[in-house]
């Protein structure tokens, strides 16, 4: 399970306007949202594959988006 996003999950990071995003978008209450997607990316079971600038982590039923060169966070939302 080694690559790139892994070796750099302590870069892991997101605006204020990306947490409340992706807090928004999962219903989240009273949680760290980096913490949140940064336990889910380091979970086994996530399947995680880059396309183009972003990578994409699909887990729970939900996939996060995460800027591959400066490890932002863009959005998580729940799988169609």
């Amino acid at each position: 399970m080694s690559n790139e996003l892994i070796k750099n999950i302590d870069k892991l990071h997101t605006t204020e306007m990306g947490a409340n995003r992706i807090k928004r978008n999962l219903g989240l209450t009273n949680c760290d949202a980096v913490d949140w997607c940064r336990t889910r990316i380091m979970n086994n079971s996530a399947v995680i594959e880059r396309q183009g600038k972003n990578w994409y982590v699909r887990i729970d039923g939900c996939i996060i988006t995460v800027n591959a060169t400066s490890y932002t966070i863009i959005t998580v939302h729940k799988e169609k």
